[in-house]
């Protein structure tokens, strides 16, 4: 899984357009990656149509919290914008583990306000995550850590984020750069959020029933989305973590690292990975994020 870093089921290249799926809006600037995406084949960032708000979608839905249908049509997508985030992270030296923990913990306290803050207003319950920080093997209800290079991980079983703090550092070849591990528990905190909102429970369902090509299909939109959802709290968060353009780039770049390669074709192309981080961090708004109704090219 990329460099050994399982980016759950997670998860420089410059990003660029798929002919016939995707239009650039703009000529990409010399030094980065454009964000001014014009989009077919993605879900509007409005969300639902009929501009209805989520009490509403929990309301007509006849059920409490998720709807009937937790993926396409979840009350997660009605609300709007994340808004700005105001973060504060301490300097990461990642020759240090306990600058590392620090660091993730640092993270991690800016995305529980974020999205805690944005269920409330979905009118969804949720909770956060626990943290599991290693700094030697061990086990979870998800299995042994670390596994096959697995750095970092969520366990849906028990709510839990998993983050080698040394493993994590070691499997990104030494990266000094310190918004590659806020990609990092971002995404991962990505499938907390699916899990919260209930798509995760949903995915499993349509797991069990699909054939392998299917089970890939569901995994690579499952991942797809938490590189969005990751790019919605970078891009609302960006400006208080100071992240310009050459954060931007290292962060698309590690995208490119954790996609797919080889014979793999569960997290996405690395195209596809950087397009759908990009959107979220463009968009801020996890409607933008619905991969379980994007075209099917959208998510090789």
């Amino acid at each position: 899984m990329g460099l050994g870093v399982a980016l759950t089921l997670g998860t420089g290249l410059a990003a660029v357009g798929v002919t016939g799926f995707l239009a650039i809006s703009a000529a990409f600037p010399p030094n980065g990656h454009d964000t001014g995406i014009a989009e077919a084949g993605f879900p509007a960032a409005g969300g639902l149509p009929g501009g209805s708000s989520a009490s509403d979608a929990v309301a007509d839905s006849g059920q409490e919290g998720y709807g009937d249908d937790p993926l396409g049509d979840n009350p997660l997508y009605r609300v709007g914008e994340l808004g700005e985030v105001t973060c504060a992270a301490p300097d990461l030296d990642e020759s240090d583990p306990e600058s590392v923990e620090e660091f993730a913990h640092a993270i991690a306290d800016c995305l529980d306000a974020a999205w805690s803050d944005y269920f409330d207003e979905a009118g969804l319950e949720f909770s956060s995550p626990n943290r599991v920080y290693w700094h030697a093997p061990g086990h979870s209800p998800c299995g042994p850590f670390p596994d096959e290079g697995t750095a970092a991980f969520y366990c849906g079983a028990n709510e839990g984020l998993y983050l080698g703090v040394e493993d994590i550092v070691e499997a990104s070849a030494g990266n000094d750069e310190p918004e590659a591990y806020t990609f990092l528990l971002s995404h991962e905190y990505g499938h907390h959020v699916q899990g919260q909102s209930g798509m995760l429970a949903e995915l499993h369902a349509a797991r069990a029933t699909a054939n392998r090509d299917g089970e890939d299909e569901l995994t690579r939109r499952n991942e797809l989305q938490a590189n969005c959802l990751g790019g919605v709290f970078l891009g609302a968060s960006g400006d208080s973590l100071g992240h310009g353009r050459s954060e931007q780039d290292n962060i698309l770049d590690d995208v490119a690292r954790r996609s797919d390669s080889g014979g793999e074709h569960t997290h996405g192309s690395q195209e596809n990975g950087i397009l759908w981080t990009l959107h979220g961090m463009d968009r801020m708004n996890p409607a933008s994020c619905n991969t379980w109704v994007a075209d099917e090219p959208l998510v090789r």
